[in-house]
């Protein structure tokens, strides 16, 4: 999985996601490939008179014509699989987890590998032809081909043993809980991003600050919001954790210095990257929205597949038991009142849409239910009471489903050993 962008600054954030992109490894495979062809001219003098000749460096041009002609269909007909798996995922996983594969490095760097050595002996070609090396630089130039056909079988080998498992049912459950992991194991080092710890609600009397568009907010740039506090010598409480949906009407956050002026209004909002989708980096929920997604789409009846919602439970009981409860982490934005992740959010989002449909489904419910309880006896302070809130959900869920008096029993057994859990009765 690619390098977790954190509570920093945006400017970082965006760093981080363009270099995701493809396009970037494949630019910088293609200059390198463009320099490593030029840069046999200049370093051709360093080459003993008449070795080039003695060693045959004549025979380069037919191995850049093979490796030009064959890079260019190779590199098509790669991209094709790469497309081809990038739908696959989405009518058999979920389109939110194509993100992940098209972030994937193995094969970003083969792409860019045979784009690299496309441009490598085309630039080749057309050097030769202009007759801008002597013999000493065809030897250079022969020599760096060798390299390119070496990186290139590599990749070759690596591709084809990369392409058994990409974009498989299993490879997508995998990138998925790794981008959740990463996501918890970030929250759970910052809890409240930096933040002064917010419980409960803001004061009374703070002047709401409007999102100025509609989609979810991705992203949320501490360090600017902090810097427009210590210019307004004021206070901010974030309305919008990453992850939430926000609109004209919805605020970010809510503020203690009166109404907003449009300047400063500006620079906070500003700080709030907003996107018509959800993204891993800040918002560990939406991994756990995904795997859910996935188990769903497992258990609708055109799959009829309970063994990936079983699957899928395994997997939360790994990731979830990496959550703690919010510390007093040290603080390194003072004015910014940040509130924390509640892990009965957690629950709701991965368990629930399990629970309603697989609640026909036996074997589901008593994996559900055992994931429930494991993730209790786990962290029992952290996981209990929501683990039993969520075990009697699951249960009432069942109650008009076709199950057998023996299996029904058998959950209600299991549902009974997280009672000790329970919120008393009018608890929040």
């Amino acid at each position: 999985m690619n390098e977790q962008a954190g509570p920093g600054s945006k400017w970082r954030w965006l760093v981080v996601l363009t270099f995701r992109e493809v396009w970037v490894r494949s630019v910088a495979y293609g200059l390198l490939g463009v320099v490593t062809a030029l840069g046999a001219r200049p370093l051709a003098r360093f080459i003993p008179p008449g070795v080039g000749e003695r060693i045959g460096a004549q025979a380069v041009d037919q191995v850049l014509d093979i490796l030009a002609s064959s890079m260019l269909a190779v590199a098509t007909f790669s991209l094709s699989i790469t497309v081809s798996a990038f739908a696959a995922a989405a009518s058999t996983a979920t389109p939110r987890a194509t993100r992940l594969l098209q972030e994937d490095p193995t094969t970003q760097n083969v792409l860019a590998t045979f784009v690299g050595a496309f441009l490598f002996a085309l630039v080749g070609i057309i050097a030769l032809h202009s007759g801008l090396y002597d013999d000493d630089g065809r030897l250079l130039l022969f020599a760096g081909t060798i390299a390119v056909v070496g990186l290139v079988v590599a990749a070759l080998l690596r591709w084809i043993s990369h392409l058994m498992s990409f974009g498989r049912m299993g490879d997508t459950l995998a990138r998925v809980e790794g981008a959740t992991a990463q996501a918890i194991d970030a929250r759970v080092a910052a809890p409240f991003l930096g933040g002064q710890p917010l419980f409960g609600t803001p004061p009374a009397g703070l002047e709401p600050l409007p999102a100025a568009t509609t989609g979810y907010v991705q992203h949320v740039d501490m360090q600017a919001l902090a810097a427009c506090a210590e210019t307004a010598q004021t206070d901010l409480w974030i309305a919008a954790l990453p992850g939430t949906f926000v609109h004209p009407t919805a605020p970010l956050l809510w503020w203690a210095g009166g109404k907003a002026g449009e300047r400063t209004a500006h620079r906070l909002r500003a700080a709030f990257t907003c996107a018509g989708t959800r993204s891993y980096d800040q918002d560990p929920r939406f991994g756990l929205v995904v795997l859910a997604e996935i188990a769903s789409r497992a258990l609708s009846p055109a799959v009829n597949d309970p063994g990936t919602a079983i699957d899928v439970l395994g997997r939360f009981v790994r990731v979830l038991s990496r959550w703690d409860a919010p510390a007093a982490p040290e603080v390194a934005y003072p004015r910014v009142h940040v509130p924390p992740i509640h892990v009965d959010e957690l629950l709701e989002d991965g368990f629930r849409p399990i629970a309603r449909d697989g609640a026909g489904v036996i074997e589901v419910q008593r994996r559900l239910h055992k994931a429930l309880g494991a993730l209790a006896a786990h962290a029992p302070g952290v996981f209990g009471a929501a683990a039993a809130q969520a075990s009697d959900e699951a249960l009432a869920r069942t109650r008009g489903a076709a199950l057998l008096a023996s299996e029904r029993a058998g959950l209600e057994r299991l549902n009974a050993g997280l009672a000790r859990h329970r919120r008393p009765a009018g608890a929040d």
